[in-house]
This record gives C-alpha cells, sequence and structure tokens, in this order.
C-alpha cells in the first residue's frame, strides 16, 4: 500500500473515532474466532490459496462439530479432512447439504467465494494404481472445491505402461499435473520426462513388506532421475492440491 493510500485509510479510522491498535483489534476479531480449543483463522483464504481446513484427527465429536459450524458461519464454506465413515455421516446429518467423499475422507459444505476463471487451465490428477485413489481423490476434491478445472486419470502406473499411452495426450493438455503413485512410484519419473509442465508427485502408502508404509515410494520420488519434480508427503493430497492452486493462482 502506498503511502497516499495510507493516509487515506488512516483519516477514515479517525474520522470513524478510532485508534489504528481499535481499528486493527476489531479487524482481527473479525479473522479469528477463539472457541477455546481452536482459533479459527476465517481470513486464512484471504492471505493464501487455501482457507482453513479442518483436520478431523485428534479432535471430539463436540469439537469437530462446533469447529465445522464456525467457519460455515463465518465463511460460507467448511472443509474437513481426515474422517472416517462414523464422522463423514455425523457431519452429514448435522449439515445435510455437504458433501462426503468416503474415499478422500473429505467433507464439504458451502462454497468459496470464488469466480471461475474458464482460461485459468486445468489439472490432471493421476494415480499409478486404485488403491493410491484415497490420496489422488482428496486432491481432486479440495480443487474441484476452489473451482479448479480437473482430469482424473487413474489407474496408468507403469506395470500396465501401455495403459499410459492413451491417456499421455489429455496430461498434456492440463497446466499441472499431480501424480501419486505408492510401491516404486516410478510413474512421476516417467511422466516427467514426458510431460514439460509442473509435475508434483505424491507417494502413497500402498505397497507390501519393504514399501514401509510409503516411504521407498517417498525416496523413489525425491531421486527421480526426471529434473524438476515437486515432492510431497506421504498421502498428502491436500498439499499438493495447494501446490497447484499456487501454480495457476500465483498473480491472485
Amino acid at each position: 500500500m502506498d503511502s497516499d493510500r495510507t493516509g487515506q485509510l488512516l483519516d477514515l479510522i479517525g474520522r470513524a473515532g478510532l485508534t489504528p491498535e481499535e481499528a486493527l483489534a476489531i479487524l482481527n476479531s473479525s479473522l479469528t474466532r477463539n472457541l477455546g480449543f481452536a482459533r479459527l483463522d476465517a481470513g486464512r483464504g484471504i492471505r493464501a490459496v487455501l482457507p482453513e481446513i479442518v483436520l478431523a484427527s485428534g479432535k471430539t465429536q463436540d469439537e469437530l462439530l462446533e469447529v465445522t459450524g464456525s467457519l460455515l458461519e463465518r465463511t460460507g464454506l467448511a472443509i474437513v479432512s481426515r474422517l472416517d465413515q462414523r464422522r463423514g455421516a455425523l457431519l452429514l446429518e448435522r449439515y445435510p447439504r455437504g458433501n462426503y467423499n468416503s474415499r478422500a475422507g473429505i467433507f464439504v459444505a458451502g462454497f468459496p467465494k470464488i469466480e471461475p476463471d474458464p482460461s485459468e487451465g486445468s489439472v490432471a490428477v493421476v494415480s499409478a494404481g486404485t488403491s493410491d485413489l484415497h490420496a489422488a481423490e482428496e486432491a481432486a476434491v479440495v480443487l474441484e472445491t476452489m473451482r479448479v478445472r480437473v482430469v482424473r486419470l487413474y489407474d496408468i502406473g507403469v506395470a500396465g505402461i501401455h495403459r499410459l499411452s492413451e491417456t499421455l495426450p489429455a496430461v498434456r493438455e492440463a497446466s499441472v499435473c499431480l501424480v501419486f503413485a505408492g510401491m516404486d512410484a516410478a510413474l512421476p519419473s516417467v511422466l516427467g520426462g514426458l510431460y514439460r509442465g509442473p509435475v508434483v508427485a505424491v507417494p502413497t502408502s500402498t505397497g507390501y513388506g519393504t514399501a514401509f508404509g510409503g516411504v521407498t515410494a517417498l525416496l523413489s520420488m525425491l531421486n527421480s532421475c526426471s529434473p524438476g519434480i515437486c515432492v510431497m508427503n506421504i498421502d498428502n493430497g491436500l498439499g499438493a492440491a495447494a501446490a497447484a492452486l499456487r501454480i495457476l493462482r500465483r498473480d491472485g
């Protein structure tokens, strides 16, 4: 903000009979809410590409309902992640107009205050297998909630590499490619060599024995021979969605 506009703002605050400190306190109180067990950050969606998203893990049933309702009331949108079936059903019962994706473990109620931009481009959400869809769908649901056009391309892993040729044209049309893979996690390296755009790789906890709950996939992606691939944490579809939004909306 330049000095002229700062002066105008301070003048308006003074004419309202407020000190700058009082105005800041009012602004902060409108963007945050102290629930005792949590401090809601209703202004996060203004400063960042994603609004505050509720992590269900570790919260009691009452806390989960209260924080979801408060976000919905304050912002018109509540996204709750890492839900099991029981808690997903609980939120649906309380907020029947919401949607619960059981595979992704995500509940969404309300809508973001965002106008979709038809020129923005799309995100390809690619999975090596159907066992990776818990993380892939987490990313896809978050992106669709944020009004991003998503193209799902599932079960095209390198064990049946011929499947990739059928979907490669659709990948190349996307602005960003999110790749989800477990086991040896070779798919991001393959796509990194065939697709020029940003590739965000997400290791999943899929695999046997020495997959070590996704650690092997994570190390494989970090050691990819395709340079420039970005790697998220294990099963972190939400982080991948945020990365895609940062790429698409970096000028927002």
